[in-house]
Protein backbone atom coordinates (compact mmCIF):
# COMPACT_ATOMS: atom_id res chain seq x y z
CA UNK A 1 0.00 0.00 0.00
CA UNK A 2 2.54 2.50 1.10
CA UNK A 3 4.49 1.78 -2.33
CA UNK A 4 1.65 2.62 -4.00
CA UNK A 5 1.11 6.04 -2.42
CA UNK A 6 4.92 6.39 -3.36
CA UNK A 7 4.33 5.63 -7.06
CA UNK A 8 1.18 7.90 -7.17
CA UNK A 9 3.24 10.81 -6.33
CA UNK A 10 5.65 10.03 -8.49
CA UNK A 11 3.55 10.17 -11.61
CA UNK A 12 1.99 13.19 -10.05
CA UNK A 13 4.93 15.18 -9.53
CA UNK A 14 5.87 14.20 -13.08
CA UNK A 15 2.67 15.13 -14.98
CA UNK A 16 3.34 18.44 -13.18
CA UNK A 17 6.46 19.07 -14.31
CA UNK A 18 5.28 18.18 -18.10
CA UNK A 19 2.59 20.54 -17.70
CA UNK A 20 4.59 23.18 -16.53
CA UNK A 21 7.37 22.67 -19.22
CA UNK A 22 4.73 22.97 -22.04
CA UNK A 23 3.30 26.08 -20.76
CA UNK A 24 6.51 27.96 -19.82
CA UNK A 25 7.70 28.40 -23.50
CA UNK A 26 4.57 29.49 -24.36
CA UNK A 27 4.19 32.42 -21.56
CA UNK A 28 7.33 33.11 -22.43
CA UNK A 29 6.12 33.98 -25.96
CA UNK A 30 2.82 36.17 -24.96
CA UNK A 31 4.95 38.20 -21.85
CA UNK A 32 4.91 41.67 -22.97
CA UNK A 33 8.02 43.57 -23.76
CA UNK A 34 7.88 47.17 -22.86
CA UNK A 35 10.91 48.16 -25.00
CA UNK A 36 10.21 46.02 -27.96
CA UNK A 37 9.37 48.28 -31.39
CA UNK A 38 8.77 51.63 -28.91
CA UNK A 39 10.44 54.94 -28.14
CA UNK A 40 11.62 55.21 -24.74
CA UNK A 41 10.70 58.60 -22.89
CA UNK A 42 14.23 59.11 -22.95
CA UNK A 43 14.49 58.89 -26.98
CA UNK A 44 11.38 61.61 -27.20
CA UNK A 45 13.05 63.94 -24.62
CA UNK A 46 16.21 64.12 -26.51
CA UNK A 47 14.68 64.40 -29.76
CA UNK A 48 12.52 67.52 -28.38
CA UNK A 49 15.96 69.20 -27.11
CA UNK A 50 17.61 68.58 -30.32
CA UNK A 51 14.82 69.95 -32.23
CA UNK A 52 14.39 66.78 -34.10
CA UNK A 53 10.81 65.82 -35.36
CA UNK A 54 9.37 62.67 -33.85
CA UNK A 55 7.15 60.81 -36.11
CA UNK A 56 4.80 57.17 -35.56
CA UNK A 57 3.39 55.05 -38.00
CA UNK A 58 -0.20 55.56 -38.94
CA UNK A 59 -2.43 53.99 -41.72
CA UNK A 60 -4.52 57.02 -41.96
CA UNK A 61 -4.34 59.22 -45.55
CA UNK A 62 -3.87 62.09 -43.61
CA UNK A 63 -0.06 61.96 -43.14
CA UNK A 64 0.58 64.79 -41.07
CA UNK A 65 -1.34 63.19 -37.93
CA UNK A 66 2.32 61.10 -37.84
CA UNK A 67 3.70 63.83 -36.25
CA UNK A 68 3.79 62.99 -32.50
CA UNK A 69 6.48 65.79 -31.54
CA UNK A 70 6.48 69.12 -33.47
CA UNK A 71 9.91 71.52 -32.55
CA UNK A 72 7.88 74.58 -34.33
CA UNK A 73 5.23 74.07 -31.91
CA UNK A 74 7.00 75.13 -28.68
CA UNK A 75 8.10 78.36 -30.60
CA UNK A 76 4.74 79.07 -31.90
CA UNK A 77 3.16 78.68 -28.42
CA UNK A 78 6.02 80.37 -27.03
CA UNK A 79 5.44 83.59 -29.58
CA UNK A 80 1.71 84.03 -29.05
CA UNK A 81 2.15 83.38 -24.97
CA UNK A 82 5.17 85.90 -25.11
CA UNK A 83 5.98 88.48 -27.67
CA UNK A 84 2.63 88.88 -29.23
CA UNK A 85 1.61 90.30 -25.79
CA UNK A 86 4.48 92.01 -25.95
CA UNK A 87 3.82 93.43 -29.59
CA UNK A 88 0.06 94.04 -28.88
CA UNK A 89 0.77 95.62 -25.59
CA UNK A 90 2.99 98.17 -27.14
CA UNK A 91 1.08 98.77 -30.35
CA UNK A 92 -2.37 99.00 -28.57
CA UNK A 93 -2.32 100.11 -24.95
CA UNK A 94 0.52 102.78 -26.61
CA UNK A 95 -1.22 103.88 -29.01
CA UNK A 96 -4.63 104.44 -26.31
CA UNK A 97 -1.68 106.49 -24.06
CA UNK A 98 -0.21 108.70 -26.90
CA UNK A 99 -4.02 109.58 -28.15
CA UNK A 100 -4.70 110.16 -24.12
CA UNK A 101 -1.40 112.66 -24.13
CA UNK A 102 -2.87 113.80 -27.34
CA UNK A 103 -5.85 115.10 -26.32
CA UNK A 104 -4.76 116.31 -22.64
CA UNK A 105 -2.79 118.99 -24.36
CA UNK A 106 -4.04 120.19 -27.15
CA UNK A 107 -7.98 119.29 -26.64
CA UNK A 108 -10.42 118.79 -29.66
CA UNK A 109 -9.32 120.17 -32.54
CA UNK A 110 -12.46 122.80 -33.10
CA UNK A 111 -13.61 124.79 -36.54
CA UNK A 112 -11.60 127.99 -36.01
CA UNK A 113 -14.56 129.89 -37.74
CA UNK A 114 -17.08 128.11 -36.16
CA UNK A 115 -20.07 126.62 -38.00
CA UNK A 116 -20.96 128.38 -40.88
CA UNK A 117 -24.11 126.60 -41.35
CA UNK A 118 -23.66 126.03 -45.02
CA UNK A 119 -22.47 122.49 -46.11
CA UNK A 120 -21.47 120.69 -48.77
CA UNK A 121 -21.34 117.07 -49.50
CA UNK A 122 -18.15 115.27 -48.79
CA UNK A 123 -19.46 111.14 -49.67
CA UNK A 124 -22.24 109.86 -51.01
CA UNK A 125 -24.44 107.32 -49.91
CA UNK A 126 -22.21 104.21 -51.36
CA UNK A 127 -19.01 105.45 -50.52
CA UNK A 128 -20.50 105.70 -46.93
CA UNK A 129 -21.86 102.24 -47.71
CA UNK A 130 -18.74 100.73 -48.35
CA UNK A 131 -16.71 102.72 -45.05
CA UNK A 132 -19.16 101.13 -42.60
CA UNK A 133 -19.04 97.97 -43.92
CA UNK A 134 -15.80 97.15 -43.79
CA UNK A 135 -15.46 99.14 -40.84
CA UNK A 136 -18.49 97.46 -38.85
CA UNK A 137 -16.74 94.09 -39.88
CA UNK A 138 -13.58 95.40 -38.31
CA UNK A 139 -14.56 96.21 -35.14
CA UNK A 140 -16.69 92.96 -34.88
CA UNK A 141 -13.08 90.58 -36.94
CA UNK A 142 -10.92 92.73 -33.92
CA UNK A 143 -13.02 92.56 -30.56
CA UNK A 144 -13.18 88.26 -31.41
CA UNK A 145 -9.60 88.38 -32.78
CA UNK A 146 -8.78 90.04 -29.30
CA UNK A 147 -10.71 87.71 -26.98
CA UNK A 148 -8.65 84.59 -28.67
CA UNK A 149 -5.25 85.86 -27.60
CA UNK A 150 -5.97 87.82 -24.49
CA UNK A 151 -9.46 86.56 -23.27
CA UNK A 152 -7.97 83.61 -21.62
CA UNK A 153 -6.10 85.60 -19.00
CA UNK A 154 -8.21 88.77 -19.10
CA UNK A 155 -12.02 88.06 -19.68
CA UNK A 156 -11.92 84.14 -18.41
CA UNK A 157 -10.68 85.51 -14.78
CA UNK A 158 -13.41 88.08 -14.56
CA UNK A 159 -16.57 86.30 -16.07
CA UNK A 160 -15.50 82.90 -15.77
CA UNK A 161 -14.55 80.32 -17.94
CA UNK A 162 -18.20 79.34 -18.88
CA UNK A 163 -18.23 82.91 -20.50
CA UNK A 164 -15.36 82.68 -21.83
CA UNK A 165 -16.08 79.82 -23.68
CA UNK A 166 -18.99 81.12 -25.17
CA UNK A 167 -17.58 84.43 -26.16
CA UNK A 168 -15.01 82.63 -27.85
CA UNK A 169 -17.04 80.04 -29.84
CA UNK A 170 -19.59 82.94 -30.59
CA UNK A 171 -16.38 85.34 -31.61
CA UNK A 172 -14.66 82.47 -33.83
CA UNK A 173 -18.23 82.18 -35.73
CA UNK A 174 -18.87 85.70 -36.28
CA UNK A 175 -14.74 86.03 -37.27
CA UNK A 176 -15.36 83.50 -39.81
CA UNK A 177 -17.99 84.60 -41.49
CA UNK A 178 -17.30 88.41 -41.33
CA UNK A 179 -14.14 88.20 -42.60
CA UNK A 180 -15.73 87.62 -46.18
CA UNK A 181 -17.59 91.02 -45.88
CA UNK A 182 -14.63 92.53 -44.51
CA UNK A 183 -12.52 91.35 -47.92
CA UNK A 184 -15.60 92.92 -50.18
CA UNK A 185 -15.45 96.36 -48.06
CA UNK A 186 -11.53 96.63 -48.42
CA UNK A 187 -11.97 95.95 -52.46
CA UNK A 188 -14.47 98.39 -52.87
CA UNK A 189 -12.40 101.04 -51.03
CA UNK A 190 -9.53 100.40 -53.28
CA UNK A 191 -12.11 100.70 -56.15
CA UNK A 192 -13.58 104.25 -55.25
CA UNK A 193 -10.95 106.07 -53.41
CA UNK A 194 -7.50 104.85 -54.78
CA UNK A 195 -7.71 107.85 -58.03
CA UNK A 196 -8.03 110.10 -55.11
CA UNK A 197 -4.74 108.87 -52.66
CA UNK A 198 -2.02 109.17 -54.94
CA UNK A 199 0.19 110.70 -53.29
CA UNK A 200 1.75 114.12 -54.25
CA UNK A 201 4.55 117.17 -53.48
CA UNK A 202 1.76 118.62 -51.23
CA UNK A 203 1.52 115.75 -48.90
CA UNK A 204 5.05 116.72 -47.87
CA UNK A 205 4.11 120.47 -47.62
CA UNK A 206 1.31 119.10 -45.16
CA UNK A 207 3.25 116.66 -43.20
CA UNK A 208 5.86 119.44 -42.73
CA UNK A 209 3.15 121.53 -41.34
CA UNK A 210 1.95 119.25 -38.66
CA UNK A 211 -1.39 118.73 -40.78
CA UNK A 212 -2.25 121.91 -39.18
CA UNK A 213 -3.49 119.65 -36.09
CA UNK A 214 -0.64 120.53 -33.74
CA UNK A 215 -0.92 124.44 -33.20
CA UNK A 216 -4.46 125.80 -33.67
CA UNK A 217 -5.01 128.45 -36.86
CA UNK A 218 -2.76 126.38 -39.29
CA UNK A 219 -4.38 124.70 -41.88
CA UNK A 220 -1.90 123.87 -45.09
CA UNK A 221 -3.75 123.74 -47.99
CA UNK A 222 -4.97 119.80 -49.16
CA UNK A 223 -7.02 118.16 -51.69
CA UNK A 224 -9.75 115.51 -51.12
CA UNK A 225 -7.65 113.41 -49.03
CA UNK A 226 -4.71 114.62 -47.19
CA UNK A 227 -1.59 113.13 -46.03
CA UNK A 228 -2.85 111.71 -42.69
CA UNK A 229 -5.89 109.90 -44.71
CA UNK A 230 -3.84 108.28 -46.83
CA UNK A 231 -1.51 106.93 -44.94
CA UNK A 232 -4.33 105.64 -43.63
CA UNK A 233 -5.96 104.62 -46.88
CA UNK A 234 -2.90 102.66 -47.56
CA UNK A 235 -2.38 100.90 -44.12
CA UNK A 236 -6.58 100.04 -44.83
CA UNK A 237 -5.32 98.60 -48.50
CA UNK A 238 -2.30 96.80 -47.45
CA UNK A 239 -3.14 95.37 -44.19
CA UNK A 240 -6.52 94.52 -45.31
CA UNK A 241 -4.54 92.62 -48.33
CA UNK A 242 -1.85 90.48 -45.44
CA UNK A 243 -5.23 89.93 -43.14
CA UNK A 244 -6.99 88.56 -45.99
CA UNK A 245 -4.23 85.90 -47.60
CA UNK A 246 -3.21 84.78 -44.19
CA UNK A 247 -7.04 84.51 -42.78
CA UNK A 248 -8.35 82.72 -46.26
CA UNK A 249 -5.04 80.00 -45.18
CA UNK A 250 -6.62 79.59 -41.64
CA UNK A 251 -9.95 79.04 -43.12
CA UNK A 252 -9.32 76.34 -45.00
CA UNK A 253 -5.63 75.11 -44.09
CA UNK A 254 -5.42 72.13 -46.24
CA UNK A 255 -6.81 72.73 -49.44
CA UNK A 256 -3.65 73.33 -50.91
CA UNK A 257 -1.49 71.00 -49.29
CA UNK A 258 -0.16 73.38 -46.62
CA UNK A 259 1.23 71.90 -44.12
CA UNK A 260 0.96 72.32 -40.07
CA UNK A 261 3.96 74.74 -40.03
CA UNK A 262 2.56 77.09 -42.76
CA UNK A 263 -0.34 77.16 -41.31
CA UNK A 264 1.21 78.36 -37.72
CA UNK A 265 3.60 80.93 -40.24
CA UNK A 266 0.22 82.64 -41.42
CA UNK A 267 -1.52 82.50 -37.93
CA UNK A 268 2.01 84.36 -36.41
CA UNK A 269 1.43 87.27 -39.79
CA UNK A 270 -2.28 87.65 -39.07
CA UNK A 271 -1.67 88.25 -35.29
CA UNK A 272 1.43 90.39 -35.71
CA UNK A 273 -0.84 92.77 -38.56
CA UNK A 274 -3.77 92.67 -36.52
CA UNK A 275 -2.24 94.21 -33.69
CA UNK A 276 -0.53 97.38 -36.04
CA UNK A 277 -3.80 97.52 -37.75
CA UNK A 278 -6.00 98.08 -34.46
CA UNK A 279 -3.34 100.60 -32.91
CA UNK A 280 -3.78 102.48 -36.55
CA UNK A 281 -7.60 101.86 -36.49
CA UNK A 282 -7.78 103.26 -32.99
CA UNK A 283 -6.15 106.95 -34.20
CA UNK A 284 -8.47 107.27 -36.97
CA UNK A 285 -11.78 105.91 -34.97
CA UNK A 286 -10.05 109.26 -32.61
CA UNK A 287 -9.97 111.44 -35.00
CA UNK A 288 -12.60 111.17 -36.86
CA UNK A 289 -15.25 111.10 -33.90
CA UNK A 290 -14.14 112.99 -30.77
CA UNK A 291 -10.04 114.40 -31.73
CA UNK A 292 -11.98 116.85 -34.48
CA UNK A 293 -14.99 118.68 -34.31
CA UNK A 294 -17.10 118.38 -37.06
CA UNK A 295 -14.97 115.06 -38.57
CA UNK A 296 -17.77 112.42 -38.00
CA UNK A 297 -20.37 114.24 -39.86
CA UNK A 298 -18.82 112.99 -43.40
CA UNK A 299 -19.06 109.61 -42.72
CA UNK A 300 -22.34 110.25 -41.02
CA UNK A 301 -24.56 112.42 -42.99
CA UNK A 302 -22.14 112.97 -45.54
CA UNK A 303 -22.81 116.97 -45.26
CA UNK A 304 -19.76 118.36 -43.42
CA UNK A 305 -19.59 122.31 -42.94
CA UNK A 306 -17.77 124.75 -45.34
CA UNK A 307 -15.45 126.45 -42.53
CA UNK A 308 -14.54 122.72 -41.62
CA UNK A 309 -13.69 121.83 -45.18
CA UNK A 310 -11.77 125.30 -45.89
CA UNK A 311 -9.96 125.29 -43.40
CA UNK A 312 -8.81 121.07 -43.68
CA UNK A 313 -9.36 119.89 -47.04
CA UNK A 314 -9.14 124.06 -49.14
CA UNK A 315 -8.12 122.59 -52.42
CA UNK A 316 -11.20 120.21 -52.58
CA UNK A 317 -13.77 122.78 -51.40
CA UNK A 318 -12.29 125.22 -53.94
CA UNK A 319 -12.87 122.62 -56.76
CA UNK A 320 -16.46 121.59 -55.60
CA UNK A 321 -17.10 125.11 -55.53
CA UNK A 322 -16.35 125.80 -59.14
CA UNK A 323 -17.87 122.30 -60.13
CA UNK A 324 -21.04 123.82 -58.74
CA UNK A 325 -20.85 127.36 -60.34
CA UNK A 326 -20.29 125.70 -63.31
CA UNK A 327 -24.03 124.93 -63.77
CA UNK A 328 -25.41 127.55 -65.72
CA UNK A 329 -27.93 129.73 -63.78
CA UNK A 330 -31.08 129.34 -66.06
CA UNK A 331 -30.50 125.54 -66.08
CA UNK A 332 -33.82 123.37 -65.31
CA UNK A 333 -33.46 120.75 -62.74
CA UNK A 334 -35.20 116.84 -64.45
CA UNK A 335 -38.47 116.35 -62.99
Amino acid sequence: MKMAINALRALTFALALAVLGQAAPVAAQQAPNPTAQSVKEEQLLNALRGGDAVAGRITIPDRTAASLIQPEGKSFRDFHQGSLWLIGGVSILGMLALLVAFYGTRGRITIDAGFSGRTVTRFGGFERFVHWLTAGCFVILALSGLNLTFGKALVAPVFGDAAFAALAGWGKIAHNYLSFPFMLGVALMFLVWVKDNIPSKLDVEWLKAGGGILKKGQHPPAPRFNAGQKAIFWIVIIGGVAMSISGWYLLFPFESGHTVGDQQFWLNVHAVVAMIFIAVMLAHAYIGSVGMEGAFDAMGSGEVDENWAKEHHSLWLAKEKQRAGATPPNAVPAE
